[in-house]
Parts: C-alpha cells; structure tokens; sequence
C-alpha cells in the first residue's frame, strides 16, 4: 500500500511539478528501477530513493517504509541529467 500526506503532495507539486500519485506509478509497477538506500537521511527512518520510469520521463522518489505493507512517499522529481545518466548505467549493467 502507498500512502502519502496530502499538504505535502501539494507543496511538492508545486516545488517540483511532479505529483505523488505520479510518483506511486514507479513504486506500484513491476518495471525494473534503481533503489539506493539513503544512508544520509535515515537517522529517525530508513529512507530509500528510487529512480525510474512513469509516464512523463524518469522520476526520483524518496520513500520510506512504515509498516510492513505500507510505503510512505516523501518527495518526488523528474531525474537530473546525472539521476538518469546513473540509472541508464544501472539499467545496462542488469543485460
């Protein structure tokens, strides 16, 4: 299950042009994606960043697992030049 506060959705598609129900997309498909765990920001919650497809290009999304069967997405954007160039590496090592 994929859940997600409302007020932030709104200030991060405002900030980011990227909703979080876009970004559920990533994470409720079966596509292949790049998952880093985000040592940096796990200190209060074990946070991940996955970077993959949706419908509009490539997208990144920081979430984080609360309960065993519930992801909470805490932010999302479409990828840099760099974001994509790694996940295309990623994508080419995995043939």
């Amino acid at each position: 299950m994929l859940e997600w506060d409302e007020a932030k959705n709104a200030a991060n598609q405002d900030k980011h042009g990227v909703s979080f129900e876009e970004a559920a997309e990533l994470l409720a498909s079966d596509d292949e994606h790049l998952e880093i765990f985000d040592k940096t920001h796990s200190d209060d919650e074990d946070r991940f960043i996955s970077i993959g497809p949706i419908e509009r290009g490539l997208v990144l999304v920081v979430w984080t697992e609360r309960d065993e069967d519930v992801v909470r997405i805490i932010s999302a954007r479409l990828c840099t030049k760099n974001e994509q160039a790694m996940y295309r590496r990623h994508m080419e090592s995995r043939t």
